[in-house]
């Protein structure tokens, strides 16, 4: 079933910026493991929070990306940059909407 997982990073003292850089260099990677799409927030309360989102039709994809060699090297470089443990849990998508952003409203003149 199509769900996504949510994965919570807490930086440690002073590494913010360089987990947010990594988690956008790691994040796109998913893509190459079947996910169908990312994104990853920072918290504008607690500047050490991220919570990264990653969409996946099969469960199986996302344990490759997880476990794969890509994630264990950005585990392995950022070792010390993150609290441990990581949190992470799978969600499965029950149903989805978007309204359309306020750009695509004004290109299509409504």
């Amino acid at each position: 079933m199509a769900g996504n997982v949510h994965i919570i990073w807490y930086a440690t003292g002073f590494r913010g910026e360089q987990l947010q850089a990594e988690l956008e260099r790691i994040s796109p990677l998913a893509l190459r493991y079947g996910a169908t799409g990312y994104v990853v927030y920072r918290s504008q309360e607690d500047r050490y929070r991220f919570l990264q989102i990653l969409d996946f039709e099969d469960h199986a994809d996302w344990e490759r990306w997880w476990h794969g060699p890509e994630m264990i090297d950005f585990r392995t470089y950022c070792q010390g940059w993150f609290q441990i443990p990581v949190m992470y849990v799978w969600n499965d998508r029950i149903t989805e909407r978007r309204a359309p952003s306020r750009t695509q409203v004004q290109a299509n003149g409504h």
